[in-house]
């Protein structure tokens, strides 16, 4: 099928496009960009006048929470928050039940993916054997599955040991491993920031040192076993220097960062709202603002939803009772923009960040409106000022600070290989 987008203002940052003029796509794929190519009639046309036509944004932290967590979200509504979020390509965690440590559990999930039509979906698989830290699983297997990484997630290792190992038969294979910087028994027990906050509420801290110590480790283990390593969900500023530090001397390393890190701090404790409990934990302000230097200067290139639905039971508790995470994949792009609000980042730089940024993490053929890749794109209001409802949402989550929040700019349209998944009402 063609199809013409027309008179949208197109922009993409991986090709430094920025203008109003059509989008033509053709057996699923991009063909051209402005002027009309040979041969190119009878197509479908859709007006986009006065919409922004965007890449599809890729989005490295989705838990879909299927198979085996049902009640809190499936494939196929968590697929649907996406796509009306505008993320069309989607990593998700080995944290399932059963975990992604076997090549059936990943085609289960790319299986379920596919029969739901929503979002391309890349599953990450465990790095040890139902991340448990002690036996390596076997990665290729679960790489020739459709893993596009490995990683054991936030799960302590046994040892040191044998995380090496790990990291050794990954080089060996040129496997992608996802690090979450964490020293389990510095951090066992908190639910947030260690600092003033905290120590007021009574609520058991998470140290900065968790992160560092085992950034630290972890960098120097990637360099010694050459290992391709993506860090995830860093939330410290101390981390962000150390990262710039291993890149300046020459360490392929990438890095990413869940929004509501870049928007929320430790005050938010005053609450007492389980809805900001998450892990990492929302750290100080001077935190907050290294992060987004972070991104500034290159050091972090992705912004993560690091979407986490839950039962609304999960968050009916006290503060340290409660489950970690919010549900944020349908306004991503929404709570990134408002960064732009604050004066600290422009647009070309956030949507980088959200779309061929984290492709190149991953080394994903996303992100990008580049002719001859897949037509996958978003029409954006970027104008209409619209209130995300708790009734009003996609996701099976109850969890998020943002229900009844207004925000401007809305997904009009979401197109997956030229396809349209989803149609704002």
């Amino acid at each position: 099928m063609k199809l013409r987008i027309q008179n949208g203002r197109i922009i993409d940052p991986s090709q430094g496009i920025d203008t109003v003029t059509d989008l033509f796509i053709d057996n699923q794929k991009i063909v051209a960009i402005g002027d009309t190519p040979e041969g190119f009639d009878n197509a479908d046309v859709v007006d986009a006048s006065g919409q922004w036509v965007l890449p599809g944004l890729v989005d490295l932290a989705v838990a879909l929470r299927e198979p085996g967590m049902t009640q809190k979200g499936s494939i196929a509504t968590e697929g649907r928050a996406a796509v009306s979020g505008g993320v069309t390509t989607l990593v998700c965690p080995p944290n399932t039940r059963p975990i992604v440590d076997t090549p059936a559990v990943a085609a289960l999930i790319q299986d379920k993916a596919d029969e739901a039509g929503m979002a391309n979906v890349f599953p990450i698989g465990a790095l040890t054997q139902g991340l448990e830290g002690t036996q390596l699983s076997n990665m290729v297997a679960l790489t020739d599955a459709g893993c596009i990484a490995v990683s054991n997630h936030r799960q302590p290792m046994a040892s040191t040991k044998v995380l090496a190992r790990a990291l050794e038969y990954a080089a060996t294979h040129d496997l992608l491993v996802v690090f979450h910087p964490d020293e389990s028994s510095l951090s066992e027990g908190g639910c947030a920031h260690e600092g003033l906050m905290s120590t007021m509420h009574g609520l058991a801290g998470i140290p900065e040192e968790a992160e560092t110590i085992a950034l630290m480790r972890d960098l120097l283990l990637v360099e010694k076993t050459g290992v391709r390593a993506h860090f995830a969900r860093l939330s410290c500023a101390k981390s962000v220097e150390m990262l710039a530090d291993a890149k300046a001397s020459g360490l392929d390393v990438t890095a990413d960062v869940a929004v509501h890190n870049l928007l929320l701090n430790d005050q938010l404790l005053n609450r007492f709202d389980g809805q900001y409990h998450v892990l990492p934990p929302l750290r100080s302000d001077e935190d907050r603002l290294t992060l987004i230097e972070g991104i500034k200067s290159g050091v972090i290139t992705a912004i993560c939803s690091d979407h986490q639905p839950h039962e609304k039971m999960a968050k009916i508790a006290p503060f340290a009772a409660t489950e970690p995470g919010m549900a944020n994949v349908e306004i991503l792009l929404p709570l990134a923009m408002l960064l732009m609000d604050e004066g600290d980042l422009d647009f070309p730089t956030v949507l980088s960040c959200l779309t061929s940024g984290p492709a190149a993490c991953f080394g994903l053929e996303a992100g990008s409106l580049s002719v001859g890749s897949f037509a996958d794109f978003i029409l954006f209001d970027s104008t209409v000022r619209w209130t995300w409802s708790y009734e009003g949402r996609k996701t099976k989550g109850h969890n998020s600070p943002f229900f009844d929040d207004e925000f401007v700019g809305r997904v009009a349209a979401t197109y997956i290989s030229g396809q349209r998944v989803y149609q704002a009402v």
